[in-house]
């Protein structure tokens, strides 16, 4: 499994999802779209759609060691929650903090959720 960098080390990655993540940026749901337009200009960058491990996170922030993902319905039924789970505990034993929101937080509390991701700023530097 190939490598991407982070920090100090490297993130492992499936180079097979590599296509697929760019057809995701193509086509991001109207909550990726709002919350991409406010952390492009983060003073942090972050990628959006990025493989990591065996999975494509929605947004990644190096710097931060930074993981954001923007849930839809399918996450809350009982395989996607037991899915989210091992998800979120293959990405945090990389030393990775992940962070989740629903769409409908996204698009209904937005300055909300823009305070919560700018409070990781806080805490890491």
């Amino acid at each position: 499994m190939p490598n991407l960098k982070h920090g100090d080390f490297f993130l492992p990655y499936d180079p097979r999802l590599v296509d697929f993540a760019r057809n995701m940026r193509k086509n991001p749901t109207p909550a990726e779209r709002k919350l991409w337009g406010y952390l492009r200009t983060f003073p942090f960058r972050f990628w959006r759609q990025r493989p990591i491990d065996r999975f494509i996170v929605d947004f990644y922030c190096p710097k931060l060691k930074l993981v954001i993902e923007v849930d839809g319905e399918s996450h809350y039924t009982n395989e996607g929650i037991t899915s989210d789970l091992e998800r979120t505990a293959i990405l945090e034993s990389y030393d990775l903090q992940v962070v989740r929101f629903q769409n409908s937080e996204v698009l209904q509390s937005f300055e909300e959720i823009c305070k919560q991701i700018e409070a990781f700023v806080t805490i890491s530097i």
